[in-house]
């Protein structure tokens, strides 16, 4: 049996490149996260996850944290919250002092959803989900702009607010990024950000009825953590033009 040391993977080779001198991330510790959404029970898939973050954050000295992206109300709730917890652990990892949750971004992730209607780049749409839904045309077919993509920011905040105040049933109103409907990458046509669930949430009650898309929380809430290192899977690759946006 070889006593060699295994060669790094493509993503250590990534990270040493980030904190050579030059790199993005010279003289800092790297951040990585595990950010399961707490609807279920964990599976083989995630342990790998939960390896991969936080055994590259022990190996490079940083740290990891431990989010729970939950945005959906209607299929979360604590005992899925104590059962990640505990798979965590039972693999051996802690997360110390880094536990987080996208419900307490909530605030600021509607601050900023206002900050973006008002600078004309997000809209309330008021079409049907099906509408909306033949509209966005296909990978080889241009969408359709909505009617209601270019009233003014003043009108969209007004619709948000009421959006917030529950002044909408759930799929009457929707608010999107205002992007580019023709883009060949399905994500960026005026992908959505803001919907309604009239559901309880199992940290924040009944305060919100108005929920963030994963797309649009994922990012803001890496950048609030200050992640170095925000790894995902191979079926969000085509989301990442969308992230860096």
């Amino acid at each position: 049996m070889s006593t060699e040391p295994a060669g790094k993977n493509f993503i250590q080779t990534a990270i040493d490149q980030d904190l050579a001198p030059g790199g993005r991330c010279h003289g800092k510790s790297i951040v990585t996260r595990f950010p399961p959404e707490p609807n279920g029970y964990l599976h083989i898939g995630h342990a790998k996850s939960i390896c991969l973050n936080f055994g590259l954050a022990k190996q490079y000295g940083g740290t990891c944290h431990l989010r729970f992206d939950d945005t959906n109300p209607s299929a979360e709730s604590d005992e899925y919250v104590r059962s990640i917890q505990e798979d965590v652990k039972w693999l051996g990892f802690d997360w110390g002092d880094n536990l987080f949750f996208a419900s307490s971004y909530f605030d600021q992730l509607y601050e900023w959803a206002e900050y973006l209607i008002n600078k004309g780049e997000a809209y309330v749409d008021l079409q049907t989900p099906e509408q909306i839904r033949i509209n966005r045309g296909n990978i080889n077919t241009p969408g359709t702009n909505s009617p209601y993509r270019d009233q003014t920011p003043e009108e969209n905040l007004r619709l948000f607010r009421e959006m917030r105040d529950g002044k909408f049933k759930e799929g009457e109103a929707l608010l999107r990024a205002k992007i580019d409907m023709s883009s060949p990458n399905m994500n960026m046509r005026d992908p959505p950000m803001y919907r309604i669930l009239h559901k309880e949430h199992h940290r924040t009650g009944k305060k919100w009825c108005i929920y963030p898309l994963y797309d649009f929380a994922h990012g803001q809430e890496d950048a609030i953590e200050h992640i170095t290192h925000s790894i995902c899977t191979l079926e969000f690759e085509n989301h990442r033009e969308l992230y860096d946006w």
